[in-house]
């Protein structure tokens, strides 16, 4: 009798309970929801909208319409132009002449999937036939974006994480000054990225640090302006991104190898394994977790570039060193194109939630 008498008791203790975790929990969902759920879903609306900041025009539905422009890919063959007596024109510079691209991409040409496209690049020039193919988007410059927000990716995971698990093995052996080092390598981590692309933008200058050190290692040395060459700009942004975060995922490696019990290495020393051996086969595999959080962590903030560029080059020289967050901040408010921006904005977002999903496969396989 006393146990059915405490059921209905228990029940109206939990559900008191349930109800005292949901009201210190509302507080926290309320902001979450205003400020994060909320505004994602408002903005990925905006992208199916012609919507435009500041306008009184009220925005219409247009579909597909700017994912059309976004994605949007053609190629399309020029033939070269011929003199009459049937041998290719040619220019000053001795290059074949190519009947104008404009003639297929505007308005009223018999090329409909061509019209309102930019060319993109070139390839394929066939000398012989006399003919070249052209590659086309509705938005050449977020294909360029596309393409350097990947680069810059692909380049910065693997030397960022490996040159910070250099430095990490380094200040964990029995280094004197190693606490020194420590807080040297940490030290741009924690100076604000603002700061640093201002300090490196001046280093970078033609009368910059850089230039004037080089020039007193070679006398013969002309000075570059590496943020206003399209072949450098990248490479000079990528130089000191990984500067700047690699004393970041060096404490995070740091705290890896320290969980790594000593007793692992004093077993394999006492059988005369190599320093190479003892890091694969006890070091690496002690890293595991530490290495797949090291991957995502590092994965998203390259694929999210955006102050370096904004501050160091504004996205130039010539669409050199946009990137798909420049993008989507320039249409959205520097053109005022909301809706568009938008759009980018959510081709953003798959591209993360595809690699996301492409990196828990791999890691998954990993630590099993």
């Amino acid at each position: 009798m006393t146990l059915v008498l405490q059921k209905p008791k228990q029940k109206s203790i939990r559900s008191g309970e349930n109800k005292t975790a949901w009201g210190l929990a509302m507080p926290a969902l309320t902001l979450i929801v205003s400020f994060i759920v909320l505004p994602v879903v408002i903005g990925l609306g905006l992208g199916f909208t012609n919507a435009q900041l500041l306008s009184p025009t009220v925005p219409e539905f247009t579909g597909l319409s700017n994912f059309r422009t976004l994605l949007g890919v053609s190629t399309t063959t020029l033939n070269a132009e011929r003199n009459p007596d049937g041998t290719f024109v040619k220019d000053e510079s001795g290059q074949i002449v190519y009947e104008n691209l404009r003639d297929r991409t505007r308005e009223g040409s018999k090329y409909p999937s061509l019209v309102g496209k930019s060319e993109i690049k070139r390839y394929g020039e066939n000398l012989e036939e006399g003919t070249i193919k052209v590659l086309l988007a509705g938005d050449p410059s977020f294909w360029r974006a596309l393409t350097n927000t990947l680069f810059f990716a692909l380049i910065v995971v693997p030397i960022q994480g490996g040159f910070a698990l250099l430095l990490a093995l380094l200040v964990n052996s029995k280094l004197k000054g190693r606490n020194f080092f420590r807080t040297i390598y940490f030290i741009p981590t924690v100076t604000s990225m603002v700061v640093i692309s201002m300090l490196w933008r001046f280093i970078y200058q033609n009368d910059g640090l850089l230039n004037k050190s080089i020039a007193n290692v070679d006398s013969n040395y002309k000075s570059i302006d590496w943020l206003s060459n399209p072949k450098t700009a990248m490479y000079a942004i990528i130089f000191m991104s990984i500067w700047q975060a690699v004393g970041y995922h060096m404490i995070i490696w740091l705290g890896g190898l320290q969980t790594i019990p000593a007793e692992l290495y004093e077993a394999v020393r006492m059988d005369g394994a190599s320093a190479w051996h003892e890091f694969r086969y006890v070091t690496l595999p002690g890293l595991r977790h530490t290495f797949i959080f090291i991957l995502i962590t590092i994965t998203i903030a390259a694929l999210g570039l955006f102050v370096q560029v904004s501050i160091l080059t504004n996205g130039g020289p010539l669409d050199a060193t946009t990137t798909l967050v420049h993008q989507a901040f320039t249409k959205g408010y520097g053109r005022q194109q909301i809706g568009y921006g938008s759009a980018i904005s959510f081709v953003f977002f798959g591209l993360v939630l595809v690699i996301s999903l492409i990196q828990r496969a791999l890691t998954r396989k990993l630590e099993d």
